[in-house]
């Protein structure tokens, strides 16, 4: 139990993070489309959804290679050395290369008349990238107070920068016109400005990190950096894959949809996405605190024990809260400030029902990292990747979004399925799967059965009574049935019998 107990802590820290970096899409999300035409909204997406994809390209799987060689303590000097040198090489390469070709990146997200923004992106890509390893430094070294504050520190330049720029300056705008600070705004540049203060988080999250990038010697282990590559590259398919599967369906929203206001239905879809933040949220976390502690694990004994529990509580949480959002829609649906995105409502159980399958595709993923089959999960990403360009490639035009969110489904239900047989195969991990497939079974006919309550027409208090007495039953039948494991975890475990 200390082992669960370790993660929880290092979870919760990663957590705090997690939300604060989340911050950016979902806390600022009621400001974000309040202050920002749907359309502009739906601009804004198609640049995020570029930013995370090149994001794996600049790091090409060497976050989790560091995590992997790093254990091995006589080499660890080398690992960080070797792995820093090369990022800055390629970094420096990469971003020059997307700065000279922001022409053309730009007419692939349909945004020809913003090269501007391209060449933005560069450098906070470049940023982002070269921080990589000093905060995954900080995850091995057990640290995630310091990685806490830093992503916080960042996050609240980005928040004020972005009030400045879109509440601030205006109103200055139109009370003093002759104001000194003019001579650097421009009204209409909203989605602009909301990247230059991305590029001021980046920059100054870099400098907060200096220290820890620095702590580098500037030597080269060849042999040793053409094993981490052969590491590293099918992480790189993998990562490649799972843009495709997450941020992609923005994009492709834009080439295909047959809408008269492509943008407007990005805006709405990207929207109704930020309410999967319960699930999103925790598995971010958990994906922060987790890897590192895998791999630590793996020196131990039986670690496939540990592993299956993790997996037994994880499914609980992300059930649990699955429930939380769907049951209270009606409540969630006002984070969106415009009754414009509401429409868009449907689509929110089958993207939390999609992120609940992606969270758990992350906990058996562990199968290939430590056996060093990452051949095996670029394999499986890819299939994901397939079907989520089918999918949307066929039904786009005629569903528009909602094609988005089913490939998303299946995409990671497929991708789930598939490692879960595969890695049994390979390096077998005890899984309750059986009880965990019964969870979440249960709380999507509870979501049915709220559903179905609705439908009586007994109005908002008394669904909402409703739906609380089918959280709380599901709580207690979780308790019931997994009372044992609950009973041995700390704090909470002296109150159960």
């Amino acid at each position: 139990m200390s082992s669960i107990k370790q993660l929880a802590g290092q979870t919760m820290w990663y957590g705090v993070s997690s939300i604060a970096a989340r911050f950016l899409n979902y806390l600022l999300t009621p400001y974000l489309t309040s202050a920002l035409l749907t359309s502009a909204y739906g601009e804004m997406q198609l640049i995020y959804s570029l930013i995370p994809f090149l994001n794996i390209l600049f790091t090409y799987g060497l976050e989790t290679a560091y995590f992997r060689y790093i254990q091995k303590k006589e080499q660890a000097a080398d690992v960080y050395d070797t792995i820093t040198v090369s990022l800055i090489i390629s970094t420096v390469s990469l971003t020059t290369l997307m700065i000279l070709f922001r022409g053309a990146i730009a007419d692939i997200i349909s945004l020809q008349d913003h090269t501007e923004y391209i060449t933005w992106c560069a450098f906070i890509i470049g940023l982002d990238a070269l921080t990589t390893i000093a905060f995954a430094k900080l995850r091995h070294d057990n640290r995630p107070v310091k990685y806490a504050v830093i992503r916080i520190s960042g996050i609240l330049v980005y928040i004020a920068l972005t009030i400045f720029f879109l509440s601030v300056c205006p109103r200055i705008a139109k009370d003093h016109p002759d104001h000194f600070l003019l001579l650097f705004y421009k009204p209409g540049m909203e989605v602009g400005y909301l990247i230059l203060a991305n590029v001021a988080q980046s920059l100054f999250t870099f400098i907060l990190l200096r220290k820890e990038f620095f702590a580098f010697r500037w030597r080269f282990n060849k042999t040793l950096w053409r094993e981490i590559m052969r590491y590293s590259m099918p992480l790189l398919i993998v990562g490649f894959g799972g843009m495709v599967n997450e941020t992609m369906d923005r994009i492709m929203l834009r080439w295909w949809s047959t809408s008269a206001d492509p943008l407007t239905e990005i805006g709405i879809y990207s929207g109704c996405y930020k309410l999967s933040i319960l699930i999103t949220l925790f598995v971010q976390a958990f994906r922060m605190g987790a890897e590192p502690f895998f791999f630590k694990q793996s020196q131990g004994e039986n670690p496939q024990r540990t592993y299956a529990r993790v997996m037994k509580f994880f499914v609980i949480a992300v059930c649990l809260m699955f429930l939380v959002v769907v049951l209270y829609l009606d409540i969630w649906k006002h984070f969106l400030s415009r009754e414009t995105y509401w429409t868009g409502l449907r689509v929110v159980p089958i993207l939390l029902l999609a992120n609940m399958f992606l969270g758990i595709y992350y906990n058996l993923s562990i199968w290939y990292k430590v056996t060093n089959r990452t051949r095996a999960g670029a394999t499986i990403t890819f299939i994901g990747a397939g079907i989520t360009l089918l999918i949307n490639f066929l039904f786009i035009p005629s569903f528009g979004y909602m094609a988005c969110a089913w490939a998303t489904f299946l995409c990671y239900g497929t991708m789930m399925v598939l490692s879960f047989v595969w890695g049994q195969k390979v390096y077998r991990i005890p899984y309750a799967w059986k009880k965990l497939v019964a969870y979440i079974v249960i709380v999507v006919l509870l979501y049915g059965i709220a559903i179905l309550f609705g439908k009586i027409g007994l109005g908002t208090a008394a669904n909402f009574a409703f739906s609380t007495l089918l959280l709380a039953l599901f709580g207690w039948f979780i308790l019931n049935v997994e009372k044992k494991e609950f009973s041995r975890m700390p704090v909470i475990g002296k109150f159960i019998r």
